[in-house]
């Protein structure tokens, strides 16, 4: 169910609705906003990647991670919440951005405790089934909340409440829409799921401890060698799909000529498509083991990629395209749960931190190489290929990861 809560705010707030708002309604322009967008949502990850490690490693000196991921919901609720108060109004910008990347980094944030409670809530034979089922649900949960957006607020003449196109009511209704939506669906994991037992360590000691901790864990490197291996194989292969993510609408757009109403009707089909991945591939992850599982997806998806940069008619473009999103999902929850069974009990929540870091520390290193790239051929086929470059290297360094399933 949380994954179901928590899955409205990338989806609604920042992919779809209130982007599209931010860029066309508060900005100036759209590549202003765009550019200002994506700043905001650059920082936002950089102060995850800095503080997910450091939170990790205090966490796992004082026991629970409900009470860390209650306080990031929390906060996340009233930051999406605020963007009601965000005009069409150039003058709203800032105030617009602030929110923006307080809710993304409250969000990534969260996901660093939830991710981390993982292997106590199942055995270890089904945490790649509940990887999967949940990350499938998020899929679900969000693809459900955008369609009640769409239909009660975006797309009808009389939006429910009365509210004032002209001011846009409809659109800006999407922040207090996901903060309620937020709220409710999480009430079940705080109320029925366990949690670690507190340790009785203090929050100073903790803080002491938990950066002595940090600090030695990447001193001991070599004694952790497969999981940092993983992790940085996983940094260069999720630079790829979040690159895939940044500019496949844009890609959409510009070769295909696809209109926006037509995005959101593609982007709405591979979050189907990465939810039944997502789930079918579950049952895989445990018999299989998790690394055949992301080594399958990843290489179904260079093969699908290089398709998708040959093909010239929009039928085809539109058949690749959603094939795409069902091994997208399987590399996202598989990931997840192979850093369940490779990260030490005792460093549960520090080696999620992390996994955090490893998703957002090298992220502009994607959209940088795509932007060189269609600079330099003038081409956007040729600046899409680069993404083939990040899902090729981190198969490959993903091959000597081993691992025995407990």
């Amino acid at each position: 169910m949380y994954d179901w809560a928590n899955s409205a705010v990338p989806t609604v707030i920042i992919t779809f609705v209130f982007a599209a708002y931010f860029t066309k309604g508060v900005a100036p322009d759209e590549v202003t906003g765009t550019a200002l967008w994506g700043q905001a949502i650059g920082w936002s990850a950089l102060f995850v990647a800095i503080i997910s490690p450091i939170a990790g490693a205090i966490t796992d000196h004082t026991g629970p991670r409900k009470p860390w991921l209650f306080f990031c919901t929390v906060a996340g609720a009233l930051a999406v919440g605020a963007l009601w108060t965000v005009t069409p109004d150039e003058h709203m910008m800032i105030w617009g951005l602030v929110l923006v990347a307080a809710t993304n980094a409250a969000f990534e944030t969260g996901m660093v405790f939830y991710n981390a409670m993982l292997p106590r809530l199942v055995p270890d034979s089904h945490i790649g089934r509940v990887s999967g089922w949940g990350w499938a649900t998020g899929y679900a949960g969000g693809i459900v909340c955008l369609a009640l957006v769409l239909v009660l607020f975006v797309q009808t003449e009389t939006p429910l409440f009365g509210l004032d196109k002209e001011q846009a009511e409809h659109l800006r209704v999407t922040g207090p829409f996901v903060a309620v939506w937020l709220a409710i669906f999480s009430i079940p994991l705080f109320l029925f799921s366990p949690d670690k037992p507190s340790t009785g360590v203090s929050t100073a000691e903790a803080v002491r401890r938990g950066f002595r901790e940090l600090f030695d864990t990447f001193r001991r490197a070599r004694a952790h060698a497969t999981v940092f291996r993983y992790l940085i194989a996983r940094m260069i292969y999720t630079d790829g799909l979040n690159t895939l993510f940044t500019f496949g609408g844009i890609y959409a757009a510009g070769t295909f000529g696809m209109e926006f109403a037509d995005l959101i009707i593609f982007g709405i089909g591979i979050n189907v498509t990465a939810g039944l991945g997502a789930f079918c591939f579950a049952w895989l992850d445990d018999r299989w083991g998790p690394i055949r599982v992301i080594f399958v997806s990843l290489g179904a998806l260079i093969v699908l990629s290089t398709a998708i940069l040959l093909v010239e008619d929009i039928v085809h473009f539109w058949i690749i395209g959603l094939a795409l999103g069902v091994f997208i999902g399987p590399v996202q929850s598989a990931s997840r749960s192979l850093m369940a069974h490779l990260a030490p009990a005792e460093l549960r929540t520090e080696m999620f931190g992390l996994y955090a870091l490893s998703g957002k520390a090298t992220a502009f290193l994607g959209p940088m190489l795509v932007g060189a790239l269609t600079a330099a051929f003038d081409s956007q086929r040729v600046g899409m290929a680069g993404i083939l470059v990040f899902l090729i290297v981190g198969s490959l360094l993903l091959r000597g990861v081993r691992y025995q399933p407990k």
